[in-house]
């Protein structure tokens, strides 16, 4: 089931077997995705990391991940882009920006409780049955019920991640950190340069993301840079000297010496390993 507006608006709603699962790796520019597993034992390649999937378990992808379907027995698959309807300009609404999506480096995968089913379950229903209208209310009333669907799922990760044992403004500081690196990584590499935009101290950051266990600040900023060197070395053609500049470090030596002791292995035997 999908639905096109007649400004570019795009938003699909597929369930996903073995026999369609290329869908998953389809994903055009400006797209967003969220997967809902209805069966256990699914497998999928992301960004070259094996990852399994049981039932129940939802996660959220951008365009940039690059997915390889190993094996799917059951999923649903909701998919949206930028015009349909934009989590940068209305974050506000729904609090999903540097948590569902553009929260490098990590993949989001969410593990609802039974109560969160109770609830989550009648939405995709609604919305199921929405894309079969086919009135002038139809574009609005699906952006409520996919809006519904993003703010469910942003509390049930943010319950499973304990952020909600910290302030609403460390939350928001959280969110605004994960999202300016997923922004600003190729040009900025230490935790004071990301301080600097959030005007708040290294220290601040620090504290904050060892109150709420995760890892340090440096240790996010450099996951990041390692998923892009991994994704850049698979998956283009571009030398090791390119895929370091383009990443921001000033030489091929240099990049070479932080992915080796990062992966344990050079970039080069990296990728024709």
């Amino acid at each position: 089931m999908n639905y096109t507006g007649k400004n570019g608006e795009y938003f699909e709603v597929v369930n996903i077997t073995t026999d369609n699962c290329k869908m998953l790796n389809a994903a055009r520019p400006n797209e967003l995705s969220l997967l809902w597993f209805t069966t256990d034992d699914n497998k999928l390649t992301i960004d070259t990391k094996p990852h399994q999937f049981n039932t129940n378990d939802i996660t959220c992808f951008t365009e940039f991940y690059n997915i390889e379907a190993t094996k799917i027995n059951g999923l649903k698959l909701l998919r949206f882009n930028k015009p349909f309807y934009c989590i940068l300009n209305h974050d506000s609404e729904v609090g999903c920006r540097g948590l569902l999506y553009y929260g490098s480096p990590n993949l989001p995968i969410l593990k609802p409780t039974a109560e969160d089913l109770e609830v989550l379950e009648p939405v995709w229903k609604l919305l199921c049955l929405e894309m079969d209208s086919k009135d002038e209310l139809q574009l609005e009333m699906l952006q409520m019920m996919l809006k519904r669907i993003l703010i469910l799922c942003t509390r049930i990760y943010k319950s499973q991640l304990a952020i909600d044992t910290v302030e609403t403004s460390s939350s928001d500081l959280i969110r605004d950190f994960n999202f300016l690196v997923e922004t600003h990584f190729k040009q900025k590499h230490g935790v004071a340069e990301y301080a600097e935009l959030l005007n708040k101290s290294p220290k601040t950051l620090s504290n904050l993301f060892k109150k709420i266990g995760h890892k340090t600040p440096l240790q996010f900023i450099q996951e990041r840079l390692m998923l892009e060197s991994r994704r850049l070395l698979r998956y283009s053609n571009k030398s090791i000297s390119e895929i370091g500049y383009e990443i921001g470090f000033k030489d091929v030596q240099s990049f070479s010496r932080f992915f080796k002791n990062k992966e344990g292995i050079s970039p080069l035997d990296y990728r024709i390993s």
